[in-house]
């Protein structure tokens, strides 16, 4: 009996693990949008390594498949560029996220809006790291679309 409950409470003591991981990973995530809405780019920058890349893969006007890098410094540019009267919203639509150690990836398919206006859709997968100041993304690469969305 007493095995039993040894092993009843390790269960649920790793599964309390890997959930409040998995949470703090999707806040983690969620601060980026906050930030991207409330165009406060100290918000973002909280959450990413130093190190971190963005990139996007895409068609170009011919159809071809290409890798795009943009700076991280660019977009925190974009991201705290105030437009008045404009809202860009990243609305994802669920989370896909693997976790080993201090590693972890989420799979996040999302919509993206200006104004509540549907313009593109995508995924995004954000590489992430465990540190002691909790979970910083090292990497986002992400694809863009007008089709094939669903809304």
């Amino acid at each position: 009996m007493k095995k039993l409950l040894f092993v009843t409470l390790m269960f649920f003591t790793l599964t309390t693990f890997a959930q409040t991981d998995e949470e703090q990973i999707k806040g983690t995530i969620n601060q980026v949008f906050d930030g991207m809405r409330k165009n406060d780019t100290t918000l973002v920058r909280q959450v990413l390594h130093t190190s971190c890349f963005l990139k996007s893969i895409g068609k170009n006007k011919t159809g071809e498949v290409n890798l795009q890098e943009d700076p991280i410094s660019g977009w925190l540019k974009q991201i705290g560029t105030k437009r008045e009267g404009i809202v860009l919203d990243e609305r994802l639509t669920s989370y896909h996220i693997k976790i080993d150690g201090e590693m972890a990836i989420a799979w996040t398919p999302y919509e993206f809006y200006v104004n509540d206006k549907f313009n593109h859709c995508g995924v995004d997968v954000f590489t992430m790291m465990k540190t002691d100041k909790g979970w910083k993304i090292i990497g986002i690469v992400d694809t863009r679309r007008k089709e094939n969305c669903k809304k």
